[in-house]
């Protein structure tokens, strides 16, 4: 009887080990006399070297949901940093405030590019004890994020690949995309209100005007912003779309098994 009850607890007790493996750690770093805290999401008993990704969020930034996103893609496969690229002092309560923050970086480009680099630095630096490999780094964006991390490209930093899920396309200075080390992969709402159609044919401009570039844009018919935010419900706006979700994760999923 005693051994069935001890059975009984330990199958109770196993979902719980399973979620108790996947850590959060908060990192701070600064920039510029600005600190910032960042989360690093890995799981621990996978103690192999894997490849360390970058994830800047949507404008809302780090929040319980982004953290889940995180975990989602993580798995067993990469140790992911959740970049605060506002500050620790600037956490969205609303729409509004996220509009005034994420403007104030996009309205400067060098300063974003400069806060994204100083992010993948703490990447870098804290995942080497969850077994982050420096030589296998990548970065992925959600809407603000997205141009976050084309921007973080375009800066010329040596990572093997960007994605970026229904970001901002548009730049400064296309001419930067010559800076480009890594692949670059955008998945793009066809029917995105925030990114007009002109934007998505400057930015196939800019990319076809560096011949060497390794870039694809897949555009997914039906889904409008947030398409992978399971939270988002402004329809014709920003909407989740889950067949686009599933196969946009899947096509990052497959670029990353390519470049690592």
């Amino acid at each position: 009887m005693l051994m069935r009850l001890w059975l009984l607890f330990m199958l109770c007790l196993l979902p719980t080990l399973g979620m108790a493996a996947m850590l959060e750690e908060r990192v701070k770093h600064t920039h510029e006399g600005v600190t910032f805290e960042s989360v690093l999401i890995y799981d621990n008993t996978n103690t192999a070297a894997r490849p360390a990704i970058l994830m800047v969020p949507n404008w809302m930034g780090v929040t319980a949901q982004s953290l889940a996103q995180a975990k989602q893609v993580a798995g067993k496969e990469y140790v992911i940093l959740v970049a605060d690229v506002y500050g620790e002092t600037v956490r969205p309560k609303n729409p509004e405030e996220a509009k005034q923050a994420a403007t104030f970086l996009r309205s400067n480009r060098p300063l974003l590019r400069a806060r994204a680099n100083n992010a993948l630095d703490a990447l870098l630096s804290a995942g080497l004890k969850a077994g982050a490999d420096p030589k296998r780094t990548a970065a992925i964006g959600f809407c603000f994020g997205g141009g976050a991390v084309l921007e973080l490209a375009r800066s010329g930093r040596n990572i093997a690949g960007v994605v970026s899920f229904h970001g901002n396309l548009d730049t400064p200075n296309p001419g930067d995309a010559a800076n480009i080390k890594g692949a670059v992969l955008v998945l793009h709402g066809a029917n995105d209100p925030a990114v007009p159609g002109a934007d998505v044919l400057a930015f196939e401009a800019e990319m076809r005007a560096q011949p060497q570039l390794d870039w694809q844009l897949v555009s997914f018919g039906g889904a409008v912003h947030s398409f992978t935010d399971p939270d988002a419900n402004t329809p014709g706006r920003a909407q989740y779309h889950e067949k686009s979700a599933k196969r946009a994760f899947a096509l990052m999923h497959q670029l990353f098994k390519e470049i690592f």
